[in-house]
Parts: C-alpha cells; structure tokens; sequence
C-alpha cells in the first residue's frame, strides 16, 4: 500500500505569496506527484478561498502550521480547519531569550491549556521540534521534558533531520512518541564540503529510511510530510520531486 505522503509548502514559501501563487503552485505539486499538503507559510489568503484551491486542484490538506496566538483563538481555529478538512495543526517550535528548565516547565502549562480548548474538536494540536530542544537540564533534553509533560492530546510533529542535527537517532525518537505521531517531517542530512551538514532530498544523504519508515509504520504515522528548508540553491520544486521519487522507491 503506498505512503499517504504529502509536502510542506514551507519548502515552496517563496511561491506562495498571494492567492494567485497558491493556485499556481497548488496546480504544479499536484502536477508532480503530491495529493496532500501541509498548509504553512502561506501569504495573505482568505480562509474560504484556501479551501476552494485545494478542491480545485485536488489536494488534501493533511495538517498545517499555525502560531501560538493562532491557537489561542481555537473557536476560529477549528472552524477554519473544518473548513479545510484537516484534522492536525502544530506550532513550528518553542523559543525564548535566556530559557532554561522552569521556562519549559511553564510552556507546558500553557500549552497544554490550549490543547484543552480542542478537546473533542476533531483537531488536534502538536509540537514541531528542531535541534535547540536537545539542550539539556540536570542530564534531560528539553525534548524530553515536553514529551513527558505535555498532555497526551498533544501530538508531536518529529523532524528526522533536526534530530540528527540535535544529536538524536530519529528512529528512536519516533518510536518514544509512538501514537502521539499523526504526522512526520521527512528531510535527509548529508555533509557537505568542509564537514558541513546540509539538508538533502530524501535519500540523498545519510540517514537510515528504511529504519525510520519501520518506526513511523510501528508508531501509527499516518501522513508522511517531505520538506526542505534549505534547497542549497537548486530549484525547490525539483528538490521536492526528487524526495518523492526516492520515498516512493525506499518504501
């Protein structure tokens, strides 16, 4: 059975910058090969009109991106997500000047209080990680720290490659949040020249898929989300092609 696979526009952010570049941009994932989307990063776009372009072009939105603030108005939130037919959104992370233990500590308590405004919803809100919740407090990553207080509905949205750029096997890291994993980012690391790392097309690079896809298959992933911050200068539609062709030969 094929990966339900699906591309964050994060990747594509400088083609969808008015409702005009998202049609356009909607029309040629889909041409490529995509029948889902992570809605992130999108320019000004009335909510009705988004749901009208992904009808249009036959996509699906499998989750988005939304600020804490965005969160906070969850009536809107939810009725906006309803409108789209997506059941998942997350924020991009957690930051602060000057952060320590106590400063994720009442992140949790915050957070978890919006994830309550959700409950029975149909949406559920999640957490995406990148390579600064690795710091460590008294010997435990704040990663750690977030799986193990916040509430059980909230669901974390694991990125394969700022995990290994953390230091973490994301393999194991997929399986600690296993069914608290609805949706994955999938991106490779390679090393470039002068020993530096650098995003890659998914298997491009170095990480190790065919354990990663056990784990996300064991976890009860069920949208596998493709995305490229960084293109390293070559076209970002042609960087996206490339992941989905290789997911699809790995899986």
């Amino acid at each position: 059975m094929p990966l339900p696979i699906a591309l964050q526009l994060y990747t594509l952010r400088d083609y969808t910058k008015t409702p005009a570049d998202i049609a356009k941009t909607f029309a040629r994932v889909k041409k490529i090969g995509y029948d889902a989307v992570q809605c992130s990063a999108l320019g000004p776009i009335e909510p009705a009109e988004l749901a009208k372009i992904l009808k249009n072009e036959g996509l699906t939105c499998a989750a988005t991106h939304q600020s804490l603030d965005q969160l906070k108005d969850s009536a809107k939130a939810i009725e906006n997500h309803k409108l789209w037919g997506c059941n998942y959104t997350a924020i991009g992370g957690f930051w602060g000047q000057d952060v320590t233990a106590q400063t994720w500590k009442n992140f949790i308590t915050d957070y978890n209080a919006i994830a309550a405004k959700f409950a029975g919803s149909g949406l559920s809100i999640g957490y995406h990680n990148h390579s600064h919740e690795f710091i460590k407090y008294d010997g435990k990553t704040a990663l750690q720290i977030l799986v193990d207080g916040l509430s059980r509905d909230v669901w974390f949205e694991i990125d394969t490659y700022w995990i290994t750029h953390g230091g973490g096997d994301p393999a194991a890291w997929i399986e600690k949040v296993a069914g608290r994993i609805p949706c994955l980012h999938l991106k490779d690391m390679g090393i470039a020249e002068k020993n530096t790392q650098q995003m890659r097309e998914v298997g491009e690079g170095n990480l190790n898929w065919h354990r990663i896809l056990q784990a996300c298959k064991a976890a009860g992933v069920k949208w596998y989300i493709i995305e490229q911050d960084n293109t390293n200068g070559v076209d970002p539609f042609e960087c996206v092609e490339r992941s989905l062709k290789n997911l699809q030969a790995i899986a």
